[in-house]
């Protein structure tokens, strides 16, 4: 055997035309590859991937418990003004109804009457006064006069009505 490392080895190669062979070098460097290069590599593409599915999936029931917290909050609040609001109309309709009845009771008849009477020394009128324009007809004028008269009744029994309240009122 000839020893590859000589120089008449390699004469001979090249005077029959051949290349000469290539030097390897004594050990090979093969990149990615140990123990530790996963380490050194850093966090991986998959890992990155589902920590950012992950958050994006928080972040979504994060929006959603908000908004029903909101929801809620915006019902609590209406819920609130309507309770409210039935308070103010049960109050007003109260008073609405005292006032009603103090108004019956003012503006009563008998109490007006008493008032003119008494207070302000009024009293009803005992004669009428009737006013024809034009040229009347006989009938108008009886009805006239006969209206006249009916007046005249219910202004004594007024009249008369009063002075009975006062004398109870007095006594």
């Amino acid at each position: 055997m000839r020893y590859q490392g000589s120089a008449v080895a390699n004469e001979e190669y090249i005077e029959r035309g051949y290349a000469l062979p290539q030097e390897r070098p004594s050990f090979e460097v093969v990149s990615g590859g140990g123990l530790d290069a996963r380490a050194r590599r850093g966090v991986a593409p998959e890992f990155l991937a589902r920590v950012k599915a992950v958050v994006a999936c928080a972040l979504v029931f994060f929006a959603l418990g908000a908004c029903r917290v909101a929801l809620t909050s915006g019902a609590v609040a209406a819920l609130q003004g309507n309770a409210t609001l039935k308070s103010q109309i049960s109050e007003a309709k109260t008073t609405n109804d005292s006032l009603m009845i103090e108004r019956s009771a003012l503006s009563s008849n008998a109490r007006i009457s008493r008032i003119a009477t008494q207070n302000l020394g009024m009293v009803l009128s005992t004669d009428t006064e009737t006013v024809t324009i034009g040229a009347a007809d006989a009938a108008s004028a009886d009805a006239a006069s006969s209206d006249g008269q009916a007046a005249q009744a219910d202004g004594d029994a007024a009249q008369s009505a009063a002075e009975d309240a006062s004398a109870q009122g007095v006594a």
